[in-house]
């Protein structure tokens, strides 16, 4: 069975809470202020068996101008309304002032109670009747049932309690977008139990034991016992009026407007992109960068509006905006909320959140307005691909994503697997479900190709450049992960080749060219004529003191492509010279079965400054191993 809200509104004093205790026989009025004065300061709540058996969570509002704020967060939720008019005053300013707000935040069903009708005469009962309906024409409430009722006689009742009955069964099914988040509008503490939070699940579900965080704060908490309709329970859902048990936690610790979410499901913010509608009930334009107070779920956060369409929004006019708040908040995409100005306070608008959590934008900005209109009415597929774009580099979670969409998980991991199969995102991370937008996958191959071309530009007798020294290159919004998962991309497409260290295009050769190829032959002519007596690697490079830079860059592309072999850090030889002392120093050593020092002097003809690194090479080499004072072979030849 689905869970419902029913909220009351209207004017103080037309009888609200009165109608619900008739209803119920609940007094929801709790304060000694409240019964004193006569007037509902806080948000009340009780709940009604209906004929059909659906129970109706109830949370009766102030009427008084003084509590609207109380009144916002307790529309905060609600399914339905029952718009309460007293008969002996008919339409008041808060009678008009509370179905615009139930209209900004969404509510589409309702009914009309006209209370204390045992205090006027019939004619004036049917003048206010027509009054009212007249009044309704044009508003989400055009149409629904205007029941008159007595709560002190009792009269009408069972009429109204049918109305309510007929009225829900004509509510659609929410969308849910399976984000569990419970906006906090009590907070008190129970003796033996601690402290309780009661609000109204805005989404989804939760059972007792879970971890919570509360937020915009990030206070860890277990939630210990849940009541619904004052009964405990196990678990709660989407709808339901619900009292949580937090375990270990004062009450100090929580505000009305706090909000209770899942760890890593929700994350607050103080910038949010919106549909902003303007009352045309309002005197005067509003105006760019007007200060305002934003109501969401159970919390009023002082902001300032910048509309990003229009230089002024007129009476009725509708447009795109940012909200900067002054504190955090915690919505998610496709929560609705209403804004009231600072100074005098009255409700001038509201409207929708597109995205919760933007980046600062530019006003009057193509490019911006497109992406605003496709998350408003695009498709899934649009949305989620304006979102991508909007992450950049940096790709986004599934959970991320679920928050910035207001749409359930799997609802989003279906589109993507669609958007996968077209090449329109890549998956970055199966575990955490990380995605990014096949733009900025590309453009990072393209950057990647770009930084490797003009690395061989600047070095050109380099075979590649270093992978770690490549990554550096592309800046820190580059993951690891996506970093090696683009440079995997490039290597099975053939536009680079890689080993585990090195990174160059694939059809990238050294060329020697201009004074370089002369280079090149100046040293290896060196190295040839020196033959086994080279000099020292340091006093080769002095030879070329005004190109001692582009000699070692020649000298390491020879080393590479082993046409010079180095033995130690200062030594290095020829191939052709190595290659033929390893003959004349195998066949020695097959005829003599050892090789002392003194044997190789007298083979080669060699001081000792060159004789035993040389020896020490072809043990490194594997063609001998030392034995006491003399060489081997290692191997039979």
């Amino acid at each position: 069975m689905r869970h419902l809200v029913l909220g009351t509104a209207g004017h103080v004093d037309h009888g609200k809470t009165a109608l619900i205790k008739a209803l119920t026989g609940i007094d929801t009025d709790r304060l000694k202020e409240e019964k004193e004065r006569g007037i509902t300061i806080e948000l009340g709540f009780a709940s009604l068996k209906l004929p059909s058996g659906q129970t109706l969570g109830i949370v009766d509002v102030p009427g008084h101008e003084k509590f609207i704020k109380n009144m916002v967060a307790g529309a905060a939720g609600i399914d339905l309304v029952m718009l309460v008019i007293a008969a002996d005053e008919g339409i008041m300013p808060q009678t008009k002032e509370h179905l615009h707000i139930c209209s900004l935040l969404g509510i589409s069903k309702g009914i009309v109670a006209l209370t204390k009708t045992d205090i006027v005469e019939k004619e004036w009962l049917n003048l206010v009747l027509s009054e009212t309906i007249d009044f309704l024409k044009g508003t989400f409430l055009e149409g629904s049932p205007v029941i008159p009722v007595s709560s002190i006689k009792e009269e009408g009742l069972s009429e109204l309690i049918q109305a309510l009955d007929a009225t829900t069964n004509k509510i659609a099914e929410k969308a849910d977008d399976g984000i569990f988040r419970l906006p906090v509008d009590r907070i008190f503490t129970m003796k033996g139990f601690g402290t309780v939070v009661t609000g109204t699940l805005l989404s989804d579900h939760v059972k007792t034991g879970e971890e919570v965080q509360i937020l915009p704060h990030n206070i860890p908490a277990r939630i210990r016992g849940i009541q619904v309709h004052n009964q405990p329970v196990e678990e709660a859902w989407s709808g339901q009026r619900t009292a949580i048990n937090l375990q270990g936690l004062e009450k100090s610790a929580i505000n009305r407007g706090n909000v209770l979410a899942r760890p890593q499901t929700v994350w607050p913010t103080q910038r949010l992109d919106v549909f902003v509608e303007f009352l045309a009930s309002n005197s005067k334009n509003l105006k760019n960068r007007f200060l305002v107070r934003l109501h969401t779920g159970t919390s009023e956060i002082i902001s300032r509006i910048i509309l990003l369409d229009k230089d002024e929004l007129a009476p009725g006019q509708k447009g795109f905006a940012q909200i900067v708040l002054s504190d955090k908040g915690v919505v998610v995409a496709r929560d609705h909320f209403v804004l009231r100005s600072y100074s005098p306070v009255t409700t001038i608008g509201g409207g929708q959140i597109i995205d919760p959590l933007p980046q600062k934008h530019k006003r009057f900005n193509k490019k911006i307005i497109e992406d605003l209109n496709l998350l408003r009415k695009g498709s899934l597929q649009e949305r989620i691909s304006v979102i991508l774009e909007r992450t950049g580099f940096t790709g986004i979670s599934l959970q991320r994503l679920a928050f910035r969409l207001g749409v359930k998980a799997k609802k989003i991991k279906e589109s993507l697997e669609i958007l996968r199969s077209d090449k329109k995102a890549f998956l970055l991370d199966n575990d955490d479900t990380m995605i990014i937008s096949a733009h900025f996958f590309n453009q990072l191959e393209e950057i990647i190709i770009k930084n490797v071309m003009e690395y061989h530009r600047k070095n050109p007798l380099k075979e590649g450049i270093f992978k770690e020294e490549l990554k550096v290159s592309m800046g820190d919004d580059i993951s690891p992960k996506l970093f090696n998962m683009v440079l995997d991309s490039l290597n099975k497409k053939g536009s680079i080749a890689r080993n585990r260290d090195n990174v160059r295009l694939a059809k990238h050769q050294v060329e020697l060219a201009g004074d370089l190829g002369s280079l090149r032959r100046d040293i290896a002519g060196i190295y040839n004529e020196a033959g086994l007596t080279p000099s020292s690697l340091k006093e080769v490079l002095n030879r070329f003191s005004n190109r001692r830079a582009k000699a070692q860059s020649i000298i390491d592309l020879m080393l590479k492509e082993g046409d010079l072999i180095k033995i130690n850090e200062e030594l290095c030889f020829s191939r052709k010279s190595l290659e033929n002392l390893q003959n004349n120093y195998t066949e020695m050593l097959i005829k003599d079965g050892k090789a002392t020092p003194a044997s190789f002097k007298e083979l080669t003809g060699l001081s000792r400054k060159y004789i035993i690194p040389l020896m020490e090479y072809f043990d490194m080499k594997k063609l001998t191993v030392r034995v006491d004072d003399h060489r081997v072979l290692r191997k039979k030849v």
